[in-house]
């Protein structure tokens, strides 16, 4: 028996453009009573990077020519030398990331194949996570770090070099990015009058960060009974892929807020947004974006706050109208969501970053 183990020693998160290292072992582990009539031979080994494309074939029409297939190869060779114990390849900038959508899926694998001598082929997956930023779609490497001096008590090959530059880019971009604070004023009002204001102080997010919103109900004309907002996503199938011209968009619901905010001032919410999801992207099949859909529930006529008379000793209990007219609105305010550092992405992955197999 062999036992074959595979470990992404960084995470199992990477944002594409950077270099996948996986250190894969091979051990046989014999007891003490084993002869070495007892050891196995590795025939061959070999690796690849797949990246597997499902589409609902009640949402998504692809013509014959397009026919997705079961797996998807990189493009560069990806052959696996067993001698060296690790197995390295450049994801490609333009891959599109990890998902999985109504319409469509796309997910990471790196698939070791292996054989002992007169024995079947075993074949170990490794799961992995892609982000994507496409502010990186043109990355060159800085001219200047080429003539650098070089640190002698560091062991580090150029592929790694220029992994960490991407990597740091990338950070650079993301920060620069989200980090921008600007105050967005939104007058909210309906057929009858002002309502309130919403006040947010940045539009672009990375995954992992928090949602703030106020509002200010001081200034409105219209009571507002209660509020709701939820931080969605909406998957949409270009044109030319839909199966009928009307289909709709496919909403997802990631975080919610409701409040009750009658005789209100002011209040606020704070929504996260999960490390786990998915940042806006495009491709020429499916795109995704992010928003802030607000739902409101207002009075169609005045509600009176209640008044407590002066030198009152005694409790006083207030009841709210048992039946009152109400409309109802809503308004979407789309943000941008950015990835994240994958490292960070990894910390909270539902992915395990070692697998084995035993042939």
């Amino acid at each position: 028996m062999i036992e074959v183990v595979a470990k992404l020693g960084r995470g199992p998160v990477f944002l594409a453009g950077e270099v996948l290292e996986c250190v894969v072992s091979f051990s046989n582990p014999l007891s003490a009573l084993s002869t070495s009539a007892s050891s196995e031979t590795l025939a061959w080994a070999s690796a690849q990077i797949h990246c597997q494309f499902h589409a609902s074939e009640s949402r998504v029409h692809l013509p014959a020519n397009e026919e997705p297939r079961q797996d998807v190869q990189a493009e560069n060779e990806t052959v696996f030398v067993p001698n060296r114990d690790s197995y390295s390849e450049s994801l490609p900038l333009a891959a599109p990331p990890s998902f999985r959508g109504q319409s469509v899926k796309y997910v990471y694998k790196l698939t070791i194949g292996c054989q002992r001598v007169n024995c079947p082929i075993q074949l170990l997956r490794v799961p992995f996570r892609v982000l994507l930023l496409h502010a990186l779609q043109n990355f060159q490497p800085p001219q200047e770090d080429e003539v650098a001096p070089s640190n002698p008590f560091l062991d580090e090959e150029g592929g790694g070099k220029k992994d960490s530059r991407l990597l740091d880019s990338a950070v650079e971009i993301l920060m620069a990015l989200t980090s921008r604070r600007t105050l967005h004023q939104f007058n909210i009002s309906n057929s009858r009058g002002r309502v309130g204001t919403f006040c947010i102080f940045k539009t672009v997010y990375k995954i992992g960060e928090d949602v703030i919103g106020t509002f200010s109900f001081s200034d409105g004309e219209i009571p507002c009974l209660q509020y709701s907002v939820l931080l969605q996503t909406e998957e949409s199938v270009q044109e030319e892929y839909r199966r009928s011209r009307a289909q709709p968009v496919s909403v997802t619901t990631h975080a919610q807020h409701h409040e009750s905010c009658l005789h209100s001032a002011g209040t606020n919410f704070s929504l996260p947004i999960p490390l786990t999801s998915c940042p806006g992207f495009s491709t020429n099949i499916v795109s995704l974006k992010w928003r802030l859909h607000f739902e409101f529930v207002t009075s169609r006529e005045p509600v009176e706050a209640p008044t407590v008379p002066e030198n009152q000793s005694e409790i006083i209990t207030w009841t709210g109208a048992g039946q009152i007219e109400v409309d109802t609105f809503s308004w979407d305010l789309p943000i941008k969501v950015l990835p994240t550092n994958p490292l960070l992405a990894s910390y909270v992955s539902p992915v395990l970053s070692s697998h084995s197999i035993c042939i």
